[in-house]
């Protein structure tokens, strides 16, 4: 053999392996890609319980980005959310399986809700005992949130050293006046409405009596709404619930510390058992898992992949009802989840409007408003896609106030729950101006301009009257835009909507009574409105968000599970992490500060509601 043949034949080898290993290098990248972005179903025991564990908050979008969602949660910190509809899906889908026997519904990490929220999971849960199963509910703190779910179980389990703490509804601000006047921070608001207390936090040191006489009464509303419930549920008396917050501190030292036994007296509970003794109780009626011990169960966030899958498939070749979930502050430009955006949720309202699979259209509102500039936008697709032909229903959650009414003024149709914050229709602008703060430490500002305006929006110079008369303008004319927009809506006149608006929150109940909404009832009965104005028999419905492309699917797969396996928690990396959550919960004066921030934007104005309910 020559070298020349010798030489030829190694770099025919070489060249082969070169294209073997070449073959199987991009099936292993393909095998993996396979394995981050398949979304399979689970394995479901034959017999089994759902296991439905609420962490964080039950909301109806998660907020923020995915990818950042992913890293907070390798990180251990964040905010825990858990989304209503892998919930409502996953218990309705459950009430069908013949392998799902039981729902254990364990509260222990379940933080709270708004009690529209709540009363979806409710109802998804009375639609699964009436089809015969058992729903298991327990927990240690059964706090008022967790309570209400724990009321709608066949059996309600508390634990020895636990306790059920109902304690009614309230609305307490952070008034920072003082504060401001220390630092020099004047606060220059320019409202409409009597009623518009949004504002309050930064001009008063303590509730004004109109604040005071519309807070209590949309908290009695909510109050009674949550009694009427839960006494229901439980089959209690009118008021055994308020009985039993009024005696409670009373009824514990009585029983020398025993709050678990004060609950089972008062019958909010079934029995006292820890939570072994609830392990065996589900055990009887599913089974035991030999690798674990406890009961066979499937968790939500694994049977919700089953739930969607059984969904999509009979959801195939039926037209479609779009859901567009607005949920959170409405701020200006591109937002992401748990924020409305101007700009992002108006177009997906313009691509509702263009789907011709999309027959009509429920926007689901959870959201105490924001920026008038947004809401308006949004607003104006809303308006399109009703000119378009296609039916537009709004289903109010916990919040639909100021620029929350605002988007959803323009319906066709407008329900709510009895508990839903809803109505304050009213405009506001906010500028601070620090001139008095600068001056403590010597600093003075001074110079000219070249019109009466020139300089008058500075924040290190006091507003001047031209200043202030051109917005009190711009402020007033936005309340005489949203008085308009509602009285187009409602088909009321300017002074029908201006004798219920002036700002004022209403409760849904009364909304009611005063027009502001047409129906009280569920998501699921506005769903069904929305069908039967567009004519369909038989449908499907579908949330409507941005869609991603390929590519970017592909991309968020990677860097999420690569994020999550590349952080890796020491014991006190996750203790900081626990203790800076904390911390942010507890921290109302930041959440202040920051919220004054979004809202002293020069030029901007807001119709937002600080009606927080704890």
């Amino acid at each position: 053999m020559t070298a020349r043949a010798f030489f030829f034949g190694l770099w025919r080898g070489l060249d082969g392996l070169r294209k073997v290993l070449h073959l199987i290098v991009l099936l292993v990248i393909l095998a993996v890609v396979i394995g981050l972005t398949r979304v399979g179903v689970p394995r479901i025991p034959s017999k089994a319980a759902l296991l439905v564990a609420p962490e964080g908050s039950i909301v109806e979008q998660l907020s923020g980005d995915p990818l950042d969602r992913a890293l907070a949660q390798a990180r251990g910190d964040g905010h825990a959310e858990t989304l209503l509809w892998d919930l409502t899906d996953s218990i309705r889908a459950a009430a069908g399986d013949r392998r799902i026997k039981a729902v254990a519904l364990d509260l222990d990490k379940f933080d709270g809700a708004t009690l529209p929220t709540m009363e979806e999971v409710a109802s998804a849960l009375r639609e699964f005992r009436a089809s015969g199963k058992k729903v298991i509910a327990y927990g240690t703190e059964l706090t008022q949130e967790r309570y209400y779910l724990a009321a709608q179980a066949d059996e309600v389990d508390l634990d020895p050293i636990g306790f059920v703490l109902i304690d009614g509804y309230d609305r307490y601000r952070m008034f920072l006046k003082d504060a401001l006047d220390k630092l020099g921070v004047d606060i220059n608001v320019f409202r409409v409405g009597a009623y518009k207390s949004a504002v309050e936090e930064f001009t008063r040191t303590s509730m004004s009596p109109e604040d005071r006489e519309e807070s209590r009464s949309y908290l009695t509303a909510l109050w009674s709404s949550y009694q009427s419930e839960v006494t229901s549920a439980r089959k209690l008396g009118a008021t055994a619930l308020s009985d039993y917050a009024g005696t409670l501190s009373k009824t514990v030292a009585a029983a020398g510390g025993d709050a678990a036994q004060v609950a089972l007296q008062a019958k909010l509970v079934t029995a006292v058992k820890s939570k072994p003794d609830v392990e065996k109780r589900l055990i009887e009626l599913v089974g035991e898992d030999e690798d674990s011990g406890s009961f066979r169960s499937v968790t939500v966030s694994e049977y919700a992949r089953y739930a969607r899958a059984q969904k999509k498939l009979h959801a195939d070749g039926k037209p479609r009802i779009g859901v567009i979930v607005a949920e959170g502050e409405i701020l200006d430009g591109e937002q992401p989840p748990g924020t409305i955006g101007g700009e992002s949720t108006a177009r997906l309202v313009r691509q509702a409007r263009l789907d011709k699979d999309v027959k009509a259209v429920v926007l689901r509102v959870d959201s105490p408003g924001g920026s008038v500039l947004a809401s308006e936008q949004i607003y104006r697709e809303l308006v399109a896609l009703r000119a378009a032909g296609k039916p537009l229903v709004v289903s109010m959650s916990g919040y639909a106030a100021s620029g929350g009414y605002y988007i959803s003024a323009p319906a066709d149709e407008i329900w709510a729950s009895p508990a839903t914050i809803t109505g304050s229709i009213g405009i506001f602008a906010i500028i601070p101006t620090v001139e008095k703060t600068l001056g403590k430490v010597g600093v003075s500002v001074d110079g000219v301009g070249t019109t009466p305006l020139s300089g008058q929006l500075r924040i290190d110079r006091p507003l001047g009257d031209e200043a202030r008369t051109l917005l009190q303008a711009g402020v007033s004319r936005g309340y005489e835009e949203f008085l308009s927009r509602v009285a187009t809506g409602r088909k009321k006149t300017r002074d029908e909507v201006n004798s219920i608006a002036q700002g004022r929150v209403w409760a849904g109940t009364d909304a009611r009574r005063l027009g502001l909404v047409d129906q009280l009832g569920s998501f699921d009965d506005a769903v069904k409105a929305a069908a039967r104005r567009a004519n369909l028999t038989s449908y499907a419905t579908q949330i409507l968000e941005p869609e991603l492309t390929w590519a970017q699917a592909l991309a968020l797969q990677l860097k999420s599970h690569a994020a999550i396996a590349m952080l890796p928690l020491t014991a006190g990396d996750r203790s900081l992490a626990q203790i800076a959550g904390i911390a942010q919960r507890f921290d109302p004066l930041t959440r202040e500060v920051a919220r004054l921030s979004r809202f002293s934007v020069p030029n901007r104005l807001y119709a937002y509601c600080f009606c927080e309910v704890r």
